[in-house]
């Protein structure tokens, strides 16, 4: 394929207004929710103890004043790129912005990883397995249709995504209510293990922070959004309120029916197994369902925001691409190499380890944004300065208590995520000094850039 019929084909997949609010919206929420309560509700309890709820609440409040960059950004210039383009704009197309949007489109990768495992565990529960090889090829197999579903296009990922979304969170909503009634809301603390207290309940929010990410996802699609100026920011707060409601629901329902003892011990199905005591049989088989529909809703919704990413990132020279022979867009290979990845690290990793990574690299990459954003860009784009420095100093702070509870409990999952985003920022300064630097102003970044209204 030529240089010019690809670029025709490029600009094709992007297009403006393709996304509705209420598309966008479910694309959010499908993100956040089909990782959020299922894959990560007894990994938080487990560093939260009795208390885990409130680190959902914690999480959504540092989650707001996360999305303050990243919604006056995507006002000012919303872009296929997302991320990629709030790094380019704070910091130019250097190493810098290169590697933090990497870490990104990581994170985003890993969090697929998660909920593609997720998937599995649950599935796995009705036949009383727990583990094995089965886990890693059912969940290899849901990324595998998920990326068929993101082949059939934008609007086959949109329908899907509201459908489900409406599904999965009138399910768990009702999922909350009728286990919050059946327990009678008696509270079922126990002991709530080691790892609890102050360092443990803040390492906790590092993970219910992951569970809020998702929003990132509406940003990665901000051009194709409708009215995207207005809508984006819409699009961002309306969807952390679901999530946080939906979230805290679950969480106290959770908490009503398992003790902490309990809920550690079936961390990684925890949902499934609060159903059991309350609402017998036929809620845990119900429950199950439910983790089914959220968890491949999320996971399709997810492979669609970063594959953009990462076409973004490439139109911007920003990442290396080779075609390995393969015909196509530069869309479609990133579909075929994020979904490779995805797979990998299914394979590779653990529920509890996947979502660590996740946190590091978010976390990273949330900070860099925030600096970048108040050091170079709030005047430009007339933001609240002491807003974007809160915001950086609650990311600082969870993520030094979260680094020393995995030091503590798994310091070889700290050893490799450091040395993982040392590499980034190698590789990115090795592949853009053999590129040569550009400025702000040159490339394909020019061609996405939009002027504030």
């Amino acid at each position: 394929m030529s240089e010019e019929s690809e670029g025709r084909t490029q600009a094709a997949e992007y297009k403006s207004g393709s996304i509705s609010l209420t598309g966008a919206v479910a694309m959010g929420t499908g993100v956040m929710i089909g990782a959020g309560i299922f894959a990560l509700t007894g990994q938080i309890a487990g560093l939260a103890g009795p208390w885990f709820p409130l680190s959902f609440t914690a999480g959504a409040l540092v989650t707001l004043f996360s999305a303050y960059s990243y919604i006056a950004m995507s006002n000012a210039w919303p872009s296929a790129g997302g991320i990629a383009m709030i790094l380019t704009k704070a910091y130019g197309p250097g190493t810098v912005a290169a590697a933090a949007s990497v870490l990104m489109a990581l994170s985003m990768v890993i969090n697929e990883s998660l909920v593609a495992r997720t998937f599995a565990t649950y599935a796995l529960r009705p036949f009383g397995i727990d583990g094995g090889p089965l886990v890693p090829l059912i969940g290899v197999a849901l990324i595998i249709f998920a990326y068929m579903v993101n082949v059939s296009g934008n609007r086959s990922v949109g329908r899907w995504s509201i459908v489900m979304s409406a599904v999965k969170i009138a399910g768990i909503a009702l999922f909350g209510i009728a286990a919050l009634w059946a327990s009678g809301g008696e509270w079922q603390s126990g002991n709530g293990g080691a790892e609890t207290g102050a360092l443990g309940f803040a390492g906790s929010v590092a993970l219910s922070i992951l569970a809020f990410k998702g929003f990132t996802t509406i940003t990665n699609s901000g051009a194709e959004i409708t009215d995207p100026h207005r809508n984006v920011g819409r699009t961002i707060l309306i969807s952390i309120a679901i999530c946080t409601a939906v979230y805290l629901l679950v969480a106290l329902a959770v908490a009503t029916s398992l003790s902490t003892e309990q809920i550690r011990a079936a961390q990684d199905y925890a949902l499934a197994e609060a159903a059991g005591p309350v609402l017998g049989q036929v809620g845990f088989y119900l429950t199950v369902a439910l983790a089914l529909v959220a968890t491949a809703s999320g996971l399709i919704a997810s492979i669609f925001a970063v594959s953009r990413m990462l076409t973004m990132l490439t139109d911007m020279k920003m990442i290396p691409h080779s075609h390995f022979g393969v015909s196509g867009s530069i869309r479609s290979h990133m579909l075929i190499y994020t979904v490779f990845v995805a797979g990998a690290l299914t394979v590779l990793f653990d529920l509890g380890r996947i979502a660590s990574l996740g946190a590091f690299f978010y976390l990273v990459m949330d900070m860099a944004v925030h600096w970048g954003v108040w050091r170079n860009l709030r005047d430009k784009i007339e933001v609240r300065g002491w807003i974007l420095l809160t915001a950086l100093a609650l990311d600082a702070a969870v993520l030094a208590a979260f680094s020393a509870i995995k030091w503590q409990s798994d310091p070889l999952i700290v050893v490799i995520a450091l040395a993982a985003i040392a590499l980034v920022l190698l590789a990115e300064r090795l592949f853009l000094a053999r590129e040569g630097q550009r400025d702000n102003t040159s490339g394909v970044h020019s061609q996405h850039r939009q002027p504030t209204e």
